[in-house]
């Protein structure tokens, strides 16, 4: 195992916390979407370093892609309905 990647991958999850802080206490609804869409593409990206200290970052690059697929979908959906909502309020 590569301790290096095992490193980097503790601490973007330190600041993957952080970033989770930041949207449980958002002032507003967008900012609580970009930093949950922040969380989750930093576990993507720790995914990324786990894959390549275990030595198999090619088994696993499609998990890794699906769930970056599954981040931005859910990202344009929520905000999508932000949207329609705050319209059909005002």
């Amino acid at each position: 195992m590569n301790y290096f990647f095992l490193a980097v991958a503790a601490a973007v999850m330190v600041n993957a916390f952080l970033c989770l802080y930041q949207g449980a206490k958002g002032p507003t609804i967008q900012d609580r979407v970009i930093s949950i869409n922040i969380v989750n593409t930093k576990t993507l990206v720790v995914l990324l370093f786990v894959f390549f200290a275990i030595g198999e970052p090619g088994t696993y690059l499609d998990i890794a892609l699906v769930y970056a697929l599954l981040n931005f979908v859910v990202t344009v959906a929520v905000s999508r309905y932000i949207e329609t909502e705050r319209i059909a309020v005002e």
